[in-house]
């Protein structure tokens, strides 16, 4: 066999290097562990239960995952800034009655959507203003605006669910199809993948997270950035509680809350962002989504005691940060993680 190598032409690698070479990637990639973990889960529930991948029970978990996935998704860009929103879980209940207050004013059920969504994007941009330009650290800022919302929301609708506009095609899209808040979930984790990773904002938003004071010196506008990041964090949060109020035909202003806040910021973090900011992961974070509905809908249907799953999910947090943070410090996580 020859192996004389031409000149000015490096080896090609051996198939061992080569698989080595997939493996270290793997390995580095954020999204690795809870990919693994959520194959094991699936392996396990389904030799315990034999039906948890039946067409009936998947479609409960990723219903449910779905408005999981796109808080998480939401709040992904603000975790890398190292910055956190509160409030997405009562936007989530706002958008809905403000939608439905402008189809009552005879504005149409389109407009009524966007006014939704708008309302969403205008706490954002609140949430943004008052930590960028006042300094109040967005945990804080964002806490108040939790509570502000949660009374208003409770004060313009009484305290009482109402129906959600009847909107035919408009409406199965929106959510009101079995499949629309999942196909809704996949599009959006798609779009945010890309516009973090290959667009400009995107990079700025890494590199701001990672080092506010070089980004700044570097030219890059960082009160813009995170700004930008709180406005399109309220807006998905909004859109996400549109989608839930079609798919329920409901509207409750207790929808969303701390309850879906907090298994967002759980799905981002479990998933592989870190909260230290500086790098994070979008596909991790619907993965992570996807988890913690599989667990939950796991344990039901073994008759495990609803608590258990809290326990659960307590310590796979804890586990996660104390993964990430040695990632982090090993420098094992790369650029295109986001």
């Amino acid at each position: 066999m020859d192996t004389r190598v031409e000149p000015g032409r490096p080896p090609a690698p051996l198939a061992g290097e080569a698989r080595l070479g997939w493996a270290r990637w793997l390995l580095q990639r954020r999204e690795t562990g809870i990919v693994g973990v959520a194959v094991a889960m699936v392996v396990v529930f389904q030799i315990l239960t034999t039906t948890f991948l039946t067409a009936t029970n998947l479609s409960v978990i990723f219903q449910l995952a779905a408005e999981i996935a796109i808080i998480a998704v939401a709040e992904v860009p603000l975790m890398v800034l190292a910055e956190i929103d509160l409030s997405l879980g009562n936007i989530f209940a706002l958008s809905s009655f403000v939608m439905y207050f402008a189809y009552q004013a005879h504005l149409g059920l389109v407009a009524g959507i966007a006014a939704g969504v708008a309302s969403g994007a205008v706490v954002g941009l609140l949430n943004g203003l008052i930590t960028v330009k006042l300094r109040v650290p967005s945990f804080i800022g964002t806490l108040g605006m939790l509570y502000a919302l949660n009374g208003f929301t409770l004060i313009i609708s009484g305290g009482y669910p109402v129906i959600t506009p009847a909107g035919g095609g408009l409406a199965s899209v929106m959510g009101a199809a079995n499949a629309a808040p999942f196909i809704w979930a996949g599009v959006i984790v798609v779009v945010w993948h890309v516009f973090l990773n290959r667009t400009r904002v995107g990079g700025y938003t890494v590199a701001v997270g990672s080092n506010p004071v070089a980004s700044r010196e570097a030219g890059i506008q960082v009160d813009q950035v995170k700004i930008l990041a709180f406005v399109l964090a309220g807006a998905l949060a909004a859109l996400t509680g549109i989608i839930e109020a079609f798919h329920l035909s409901s509207i409750d202003p207790l929808a969303g809350g701390t309850g879906l806040l907090l298994e967002g910021i759980a799905a981002a973090v479990i998933g592989g962002t870190a909260l230290t900011g500086g790098s994070g992961t979008i596909v991790g974070a619907a993965v992570g989504a996807f988890v913690i509905s599989g667990l939950n809908d796991g344990l039901n249907v073994l008759g495990v005691n609803a608590y258990a799953f809290d326990l659960i999910l307590g310590v796979a947090i804890v586990v996660a940060m104390v993964l990430n943070t040695r990632i982090a410090r090993s420098g094992g996580a790369s650029r295109g993680d986001v």
